[in-house]
C-alpha cells in the first residue's frame, strides 16, 4: 500500500511539475511576443491618431503635432527609451490600421465603447469627457438641454462616426441630423446659422465657443453622457497593457498629468500656436 501510494504521489508531482513548466514556458513565449519587445527592438513607438481633435491632437502653424495626447505619446516613448513616431490616420480607418500593425497604439481621444472593445483592448481611462451642446443663439431661451432638441424642426450636427453622432441617434432621435466629415465643419454650420445645435465632446465645444462662437452661440456645457477616453492597443497583449496602466499611474503621481491637464484642458495659451 505504501509503495503504491508513493508511486502515485510521485506521478502526480511529476505531472504537476510538467504542467507548471509548460505554463511558465507559455508565459515566456507570450511575453516575447508583446508589442513592448517589438517597440524596444525597433527603437520607435508609433502612435496613431487623427489631427484635428482639439485640444488632444492638433497641427500647429509649423506643421508639428501638438496637444494633450501628443505630450503623453512623447512621454511614453521617452519612458521606453525609444523615438516618438506620430502616425496621422483617418479616423474611420484607425482601428483597422492598428489591427494591421500600421502603428503600436491609438492615442487619439478614443472613447471606450463596448463595440470598440470587441476589437481592441483599452488601457485605464486617462480623462472623462461627455457630449455637450453648442446652440445657435436664436434658441437661447427656448432650448435648455438636449431633450428640448428632440424635435424634427431642429437641425442637429456632429461628426460622422463619433460618439457625438451616436448620442444624437440615441438621445434625440427625432431631431433632424446632419453629419459632417469634421467637427469643425459641423460647428461652423451652427455658428453660421445653418443648423441649430452641435453635439460633440466638451473640450471641443468649449474651444469652438471661446474662439469663434461668442455672440453667435450658447454653450450648454453640462455633459449629458459619460465618456471615458483611453489608449487602445491590439488584443492579446497583457504585458503592454500592464505597462500602459503603470505608466499612467506614474504620471499622475509625479505631477506630469496635472501639468499637461492644466496646459491643454484648463489653459488656453496654446491657441496662439495654431494661429
Amino acid at each position: 500500500m505504501k509503495k503504491g501510494f508513493l508511486v502515485g504521489l510521485t506521478v502526480l508531482m511529476v505531472a504537476g511539475f510538467l504542467f507548471a513548466t509548460s505554463a511558465f514556458s507559455a508565459d515566456i513565449d507570450l511575453a516575447k511576443k508583446s508589442h513592448v519587445e517589438q517597440i524596444i527592438a525597433r527603437g520607435e513607438l508609433r502612435v496613431g491618431f487623427e489631427s484635428g481633435y482639439v485640444p488632444f491632437e492638433m497641427t500647429d502653424k509649423k506643421g508639428n503635432f501638438i496637444g494633450f495626447d501628443m505630450d503623453f505619446g512623447r512621454r511614453l516613448a521617452k519612458s521606453m527609451g525609444v523615438k516618438f513616431v506620430p502616425v496621422n490616420t483617418a479616423w474611420d480607418g484607425i482601428i483597422p490600421a492598428l489591427m494591421t500593425n500600421k502603428f503600436d497604439i491609438i492615442m487619439g481621444g478614443m472613447t471606450i465603447t463596448q463595440e470598440r472593445n470587441l476589437k481592441v483592448n483599452f488601457a485605464d481611462p486617462y480623462i472623462v469627457v461627455g457630449q455637450t451642446i453648442l446652440l445657435n443663439k436664436k434658441l437661447q431661451n427656448k432650448v435648455r438641454d438636449y431633450k428640448d432638441l428632440n424635435n424634427p424642426q431642429y437641425i442637429v450636427t456632429s461628426r460622422m462616426g463619433t460618439t457625438g453622432e451616436q448620442a444624437i441617434k440615441k438621445y434625440i432621435p427625432k431631431a433632424t441630423y446632419k453629419g459632417f466629415e469634421s467637427e469643425a465643419e459641423a460647428g461652423l454650420e451652427v455658428i453660421n446659422g445653418k443648423a441649430d445645435a452641435l453635439v460633440y465632446d466638451l473640450p471641443f465645444c468649449g474651444f469652438l465657443y471661446g474662439s469663434q462662437g461668442q455672440g453667435k452661440t450658447v454653450f450648454l456645457s453640462d455633459p449629458f453622457t459619460y465618456e471615458p477616453l483611453a489608449w487602445a492597443i491590439n488584443k492579446g497583449d497583457p504585458d503592454f497593457l500592464n505597462y500602459l496602466n503603470n505608466f499612467l499611474r506614474q504620471t499622475k503621481g509625479d505631477g506630469f498629468y496635472d501639468q499637461v491637464y492644466q496646459k491643454w484642458i484648463i489653459g488656453s495659451s496654446w491657441k496662439k500656436e495654431l494661429e
